[in-house]
């Protein structure tokens, strides 16, 4: 793999040299442009749900998702009534160049329990527990909260599903690193996987799979499947909860730990990965694959490493040149975030970005 890409390569950019990865990044990123080329396959789908104020977040998160993927997606976008309309005018205004299509739903929750669910955790987060009975026709899903940044392509978390062992229906990555700060282990009231948890901000999902699973349980000794199981789990431990629908993920998970494939961190890197140090060992060698600005960290300036790269992709132009007009002033504004625990690592948020970049202009090259 190509390492220790320098993010000062703009300046040779063309040339290539051995010291900034050389040839090799070259081949890899023509290798992947001729593998989708001679392999194709069906269009990535990805889901996100927005309520409330979370309209310019989740279109930031959808360009992200475009810049750099390879093969074709289908965004499925669960939105309040009144944020339609705001989402198609903008959305259809994007140089898909005919690789991307949307579909907008409704927030939906079964009937007898809809206000139960909605107001689960924060609102409409629920949501995601009923993609699996809602999209019937999706086989496979890559779900993620609208505070999500993809610094590569889709395709790559995409291509876990192809890891996945024949009782693995998803996959997520730990809520921690580090037990001494993990949550689950030290404050949960209720079962949760593995040590420390598992974060579903990144999600992805064989729906197949996940609907004709019977579920092993703590309420029953028969196997629920997944429509059967959420309303009694819900029952069961709603005054115990704290995290909402990814706690009931968690108990789930712990009935079933077979049944989930671990993603490693930097596919969910979150604050919790530098704010107290670095404690994710895999970003640091390779760099971020997926951002996850939780707890408002794009909007605010407790975390301003984390704002500066959603301002430079939400500000980037389609077409623009990614080095001069992304990744270039972005190094520059994380330079002024090295007061914190998480600038100080701040080349992490870069590393992949830089290479995503170099691959996508080689993969252009490629085609010409």
């Amino acid at each position: 793999r190509c390492k220790n890409l320098s993010v000062s390569f703009w300046n040779s950019y063309w040339m290539l040299p051995s010291d900034v990865c050389g040839m090799n990044c070259f081949w890899e990123a023509a290798f992947r442009y001729d593998y989708m080329k001679t392999h194709p396959s069906e269009k990535m789908h990805l889901a996100v749900v927005a309520c409330g104020e979370r309209l310019e977040e989740t279109v930031t998160m959808l360009r992200s998702a475009i810049i750099f993927s390879i093969r074709p997606l289908h965004f499925h976008i669960f939105a309040e009534d009144q944020l339609h309309e705001s989402f198609k005018g903008i959305l259809d205004e994007f140089p898909y160049e005919g690789k991307v299509n949307y579909t907008l739903y409704p927030i939906t929750f079964p009937t007898e329990s809809a206000a139960e669910w909605k107001k689960l955790f924060k609102p409409c987060a629920s949501q995601r527990l009923f993609l699996p009975l809602i999209l019937k026709n999706v086989d496979s899903l890559l779900y993620v909260d609208t505070d999500i940044l993809f610094l590569r392509p889709v395709d790559d978390i995409w291509s876990f599903l192809g890891e996945f062992n024949s009782t693995q229906i998803a996959a997520m990555a730990p809520e921690h690193e580090e037990p001494r700060i993990g949550w689950y282990n030290r404050f949960a009231r209720h079962p949760y996987y593995g040590v420390t948890g598992i974060n579903s901000g990144v999600m992805l999902m064989n729906m197949t799979r996940i609907r004709r699973k019977y579920f092993k349980n703590d309420m029953t000794p028969v196997r629920l499947q997944w429509g059967e199981i959420l309303m009694p789990l819900l029952k069961k431990y709603k005054l115990n909860i704290t995290w909402g629908d990814q706690d009931l993920l968690n108990i789930m998970f712990f009935h079933n730990p077979e049944s989930l494939y671990v993603f490693p961190c930097q596919w969910n890197y979150r604050p919790d990965h530098c704010i107290y140090g670095s404690n994710c060992k895999a970003a640091e060698e390779e760099g971020i694959f997926i951002l996850h600005g939780n707890r408002g960290v794009y909007h605010d300036d407790k975390q301003p490493t984390f704002r500066a790269v959603y301002e430079a992709i939400k500000n980037y132009s389609f077409g623009d040149d990614l080095v001069h007009s992304l990744l270039q002033p972005l190094e520059l504004e994380l330079q002024k975030t090295m007061h914190t625990y998480c600038g100080r690592v701040y080349k992490v948020f870069i590393k992949q970005l830089t290479k995503s970049i170099r691959d996508l202009y080689a993969r252009r090259s490629k085609g010409r």
